[in-house]
């Protein structure tokens, strides 16, 4: 990036910042993820630190936090409330270490770890012993005066044992089950839900009646002791602090290693839903005062602190190209090829676009910043363009009109949305196809490196190929050697036992996963009775009705399909067959869950109900006999009351049993 396009890019990105500070800071809407502007500031942070001479005074790098709201009354801190330096990944955290230590000149030091809390920041003030000001940060140098609705708060103290002025900050937050519980009241009284802790923490606080902030179960941790009482170290600080009454959150100690931060911070992440307070992440801060003091102020953050974040599910990144892949099916679908980003621990630079509707309803052109979000291990996907930030020469994403790898046209099916490759011999669904079966057998030796390795040398042309692969077929082909031969033909021959709703699920059938595979195989017992099933008897079974019914009919329609189940018997794959379903008590009764049962997981509650010859569907529909109804049930609570399918709840589905 030349400084010319880094102007421009600050220049944007200072822009969409501020909006989205305004929006939330004056108006109190949230236009965008706390995760998603934390990524934009960070780009914006590390342009600037790149590019010195373009930070000006108005940048948001060099503001803390909002203006004060009118209706207070203005208090100037007499030290400014700083901000801290965001850190996303290892190897971030890892260079402000390095810069501390060659700032220090010394290799060791102590670092003092604490949980970022996601609350309200407030300055206490006490003089002769008694709490005199209590405000917010405001815009770092001034804040709000809040002292009457902190007083309300029973976790901060009203009185320390201390003559000279004390000097103390720390956060407010609403504890979970508190807060869970208020938003439950309010549901009942048919008002309006806060959307997090934090926001119902701020919104008590900024109360002009201190009754209501008083009404509200509020909270208090302490985290840094300004005046002078002694103290060495932020250690001897949380020590202080304790002793004069103000609570300091358990989860802190001091790490002498990079190593033992990373084991604090690992340690966070994991226990963060356990606890009832919100945290964002793992502040960590030089120990020593001294050196603290010693490595000063870098505009408007101390050089000594940063704040680790936890790994965000949503974050901005710049998509650069768009690719389109075959899939199994013959779909196409378009991945965008992304400028790489830390999100949810990894880093990522592909995401999702799912179909040209999808590229149309979100607008998106290469060039693009964009917001990814990512839960747990699903692939990354395309939330939301932020067009504020469309550079210019931007380029419109396009259908293709013939496939990317075997150059057939493509077509798109009745009643879909996506765009198939018209050739059914295409390679790409040639390995999709190959790849999808060998990971419904459990077969782990192989990738779509391998695969495409034996596809190229004609070694191998559908799955039940596989299963005659000899030592002497893979020694003739590169990167194969003779341990990594003989052991993927050992694995291989080790799978040849399969269970029915594996095998079905192998096959590839359209619209078949293993939750419908797993309903066919207690229903019917057997492959062949499947495949001789008519669409009429596929679309009776619970949780298949009649699309899924025809395209299984269907599949075995088709003498290639036929074949293909011939091959795998040729080549000696066994089917296991499921026992007849037991008869007993739900004979003949089809039941959904839905919400967290209390005495018993779902899992269990579903092995119970099978147990006794009944079913369980993922859907509700009018054939459905019961909903089982646990704590905060989802839409399948509305979709059969709608229906007027009757409820349980845990106690009567119990009581039945």
């Amino acid at each position: 990036m030349t400084k010319a396009d880094a102007k421009e890019r600050i220049q944007k990105l200072r822009k969409e910042i501020e909006h989205h500070r305004t929006q939330y800071h004056v108006f109190d809407q949230q236009t965008i993820s706390d995760a998603a502007l934390d990524s934009l500031k960070h780009e914006l942070y590390a342009l600037e630190r790149e590019y010195p001479d373009l930070i000006t005074p108005d940048s948001p790098t060099q503001r803390i936090g909002g203006k004060p709201l009118p209706k207070f009354e203005k208090v100037k801190h007499t030290h400014p409330m700083l901000s801290m330096e965001d850190v996303f990944t290892p190897e971030e955290f890892n260079a402000w270490h390095a810069r501390i230590a060659k700032l220090l000149e010394r290799d060791a030091f102590e670092l003092f770890c604490m949980v970022k809390l996601d609350g309200l920041a407030i300055e206490l003030v006490y003089r002769g012993g008694l709490l005199e000001t209590a405000s917010t940060r405001g815009d770092g140098m001034i804040g709000e005066d809040i002292t009457q609705n902190v007083r309300t708060i029973q976790a901060i103290p009203l009185r320390i044992d201390e003559e000279k002025e004390v000097i103390v900050r720390g956060e407010i937050y609403f504890p979970v089950k508190a807060f869970e519980k208020l938003n439950a009241q309010l549901k009942k009284a048919g008002e309006a839900e806060f959307v997090n802790p934090r926001n119902a923490a701020a919104g008590a606080v900024r109360q002009l009646d201190p009754a209501i902030t008083a009404s509200r179960p509020l909270s208090f941790f302490a985290w840094d002791l300004q005046t002078d009482l002694g103290q060495k170290t932020h250690a001897d600080e949380w020590k202080i602090l304790q002793n004069l009454g103000f609570p300091v959150n358990p989860e802190a100690g001091v790490a002498s290693s990079v190593s033992e931060v990373r084991a604090f911070w690992d340690k966070m992440q994991k226990r963060r839903e356990k606890l009832n307070y919100w945290i964002d992440g793992t502040v960590v801060r030089v120990n020593d005062n001294r050196q603290f003091e010693d490595l000063g102020i870098v505009g408007k953050t101390p050089r000594g602190l940063v704040a680790w974040k936890f790994a965000a599910e949503e974050a901005t990144t710049v998509i650069e190209a768009v690719e389109w892949f075959v899939g199994r099916t013959g779909a196409l679908t378009p991945v965008a090829i992304v400028k790489p980003t830390f999100v949810a621990g990894t880093t990522v630079q592909h995401a999702s676009l799912h179909n040209m509707d999808e590229i149309e309803r979100l607008d998106v052109h290469v060039g693009d910043t964009i917001i990814l979000y990512k839960a747990g291990d699903i692939i990354p996907k395309v939330k939301e363009v932020l067009k504020n930030l469309r550079p210019k020469g931007a380029k419109e994403i396009h259908a293709p009109i013939e496939c990317p790898v075997c150059g057939s046209a493509v077509a798109r099916r009745e009643n879909e949305v996506a765009i198939y490759c018209t050739n059914k011999r295409c390679f790409a669904q040639d390995q999709a196809n190959i790849l999808h079966a060998a990971r419904s057998f459990g077969i782990d030796g192989l990738g779509p490196a391998t695969v495409g390795l034996l596809l190229d040398n004609k070694v191998v042309q559908r799955a039940p190929d596989l299963f005659r692969l000899k030592e002497s077929d893979l020694l003739e082909l590169e990167r194969f050697a003779e341990v990594s031969s003989q052991k993927l033909v050992e694995e291989l021959q080790a799978h040849k036992e399969i269970a029915l709703d594996h095998f079905l699920v192998a096959l590839g059938i359209r619209h078949v996963g293993g939750e419908t595979a797993a309903v066919l195989a207690r229903e019917f017992g057997t492959l062949e009775a499947i495949m001789k099933a008519s669409v009429e008897e596929l679309a009776e079974v619970e949780g298949v009705g009649e699309v899924v019914g025809a395209s299984i009919a269907e599949f075995f329609s088709e003498k290639h399909n036929l074949e293909l189940v011939e091959d795998y018997k040729n080549v000696g794959i066994k089917v296991l067959g499921v026992k007849p379903k037991a008869k007993g008590k739900f004979t003949g009764q089809t039941f959904v869950l839905t919400g967290t049962l209390e005495k018993m997981s779902r899992e269990v509650a579903k092995t119970k109900i099978q147990s006794h010859g009944g079913d369980v569907s993922e859907t509700v529909s009018k054939k459905t006999s019961y909903v089982v109804v646990g704590e905060s049930p989802g839409s399948k609570l509305d979709k059969a009351k709608k229906l007027g399918v009757p409820t349980l709840t845990e106690a009567e589905f119990l009581r039945i049993l």
